[in-house]
């Protein structure tokens, strides 16, 4: 029996437990639940056991063992809670010896850190990351431009070296993009038992001979919205790396599945219906202590080995600027297991197999365009490769002057604008034109723009082009956009050219 003091001592405890805005209970030294907090009981919801039970049953079988042993002296663990699967995400977990007697300790779920502190190393990762490559990637093209000026019998060698050069400089951008989840995403409704299997050929000429590829597609007729290119992008990378796990030689399996999500818990899915995709690979896993930083960008095991540290970054970002959520564990049977939820959608499937991006003839008939882009070079550029393809172009160097030459009687057919332009910016400039000149065509080219992200490209009838384009990239958009309907082009090498 409690002593006075214990019961003052306990009460002032619960007193604290509710004042803490993080789900957190109040221990005794065997573990037993004496109170939780308003924000525990948010959390764990039905799955709360009541006082007086192990706080132990909260937490996922294969994790109370490691919780037992840390009832003694505190400390901090990663547990997953008892009702998700084995590759639910795990929780940072605090247990926090009170001073004093009886022996009283502190859990709490989510504990505080400097997110700042966090942001800072996890930017700081990110800058060294990016200025090594980008360092590489312009000694490589000031030197190759260096010796195409000192001997021009070497420039055609040196032409495709700053072609390669430029091609990695692109990728890498799409991938920070990714990450970001600042990508120019064009969703569809899309089957993925369906898609999988239309991709199956390439994910085995991927994989190569040693590695046998198994399907367990479970979902016919379920659907999501996703970008098409990505999700392949997403799968194609995920059976790059099960490879390199397995050394060339093994078993990868891609499976779909249902999961219904009633709650989320930190770092998990949305509440919601979900269709599951699960990659799983015969390799030796993935060690425990990599685990939390899976999916850092600039995180590579494999550096030796040329790897970017950007792969698995991309596909969290991916799928989840596509409303999903990805996790990795190890899978009881053995090698690692990558789980993808995307939120079910209703509709019907596509009638057919989509046209492949850049299937068009570069050629188009000649048409008068408005040009708008605010960097000379590109400007000049880009004025020549559609000339070249006998175009009419009126060049402005940003939206008032474009606007101005609608003013004026201009009749263009198209719109190439930039979409950063100083002042007034594409978009802006897109409507604008419409308003004047009502059916105008328009293509939209960039880098990267805040304001595209998320854009209804279909609704609003326009078409995109990435940055870097290549003359016959943008000479093939052109004619994509004359052709009326609005689609994301590829430029030349097959490459998507979506942000």
């Amino acid at each position: 029996m409690l002593s006075a003091g214990g019961r003052a001592r306990r009460a002032g405890a619960l007193a604290l437990l509710a004042a803490l805005p993080d789900a957190a209970a109040l221990l005794d030294e065997a573990g037993v639940v004496l109170g939780s907090n308003a924000a525990c009981r948010a959390l764990l919801g039905p799955a709360l056991p009541p006082a007086g039970q192990p706080a132990e049953l909260w937490f996922h079988p294969a994790d109370r063992p490691a919780l037992r042993a840390a009832l003694a002296a505190g400390g901090q663990l990663m547990l997953r809670l008892a009702d998700g699967s084995e590759d639910a995400a795990s929780l940072p977990v605090l247990l926090a010896p009170l001073p004093g007697r009886p022996a009283l300790l502190l859990l709490r779920l989510a504990p505080p850190r400097d997110v700042a502190e966090e942001r800072l190393a996890l930017l700081g990762r990110m800058a060294g990351g990016i200025a090594h490559d980008f360092n590489n990637l312009l000694a490589i093209i000031r030197a190759s431009a260096r010796r195409m000026l000192e001997d021009p019998q070497a420039a055609e060698g040196e032409y495709a070296v700053l072609e390669q050069a430029a091609d990695r400089g692109a990728a890498l951008i799409r991938q920070l993009l990714a990450f970001a989840r600042r990508q120019v995403l064009q969703p569809a409704l899309l089957e993925p038992d369906r898609r999988i299997r239309e991709l199956a050929p390439l994910i085995e000429r991927l994989l190569g001979p040693g590695i046998a590829l198994e399907l367990a597609l479970d979902q016919p007729g379920r659907m999501v919205r996703v970008d098409p290119a990505e999700f392949d992008r997403v799968l194609l990378n995920l059976a790059a790396n099960a490879r390199e796990a397995m050394g060339g030689r093994g078993r990868l399996v891609i499976g779909t599945g249902a999961r219904l999500v009633l709650r989320q818990v930190p770092g998990g899915p949305a509440p919601g219906r979900y269709l599951q995709i699960r990659v799983q690979d015969s390799g030796p896993g993935i060690p425990p202590e990599l685990l939390p930083r899976l999916f850092e960008p600039f995180f590579t095991t494999r550096a030796e080995k040329g790897g970017s540290g950007l792969g698995l970054a991309t596909v969290q970002g991916i799928i989840a600027q596509s409303g999903g959520h990805v996790s990795a564990a190890n899978a009881p049977e053995g090698g690692a297991c990558f789980t993808l939820l995307l939120p079910r959608s209703e509709g019907e499937p596509p009638a057919g197999p989509a046209r492949p991006a850049g299937a068009r003839a570069s050629a188009a008939r000649p048409a008068r365009i408005l040009l708008v882009e605010d960097e000379p070079a590109l400007l000049r550029l880009s004025r020549l490769a559609l000339e070249g393809a006998g175009h009419e172009v009126l060049p402005a160097e940003d939206a008032e002057a474009a606007l101005e030459l609608l003013r004026q009687g201009a009749l263009p057919e198209l719109l190439v604008s930039d979409l950063a332009l100083p002042g007034m910016d594409g978009i802006a400039l897109a409507r604008a034109a419409r308003a004047l000149r009502p059916g105008l065509a328009v293509l939209l080219l960039s880098g990267y723009a805040e304001a595209a992200v998320g854009l209804d490209w279909a609704r609003e009838g326009w078409h995109y082009l990435a940055k870097p384009w290549t003359p016959e990239g943008l000479r093939r958009a052109v004619a994509a956009a004359l052709d009326k309907p609005a689609a994301h082009e590829q430029d030349q090498n097959g490459l998507d050219t979506r942000g």
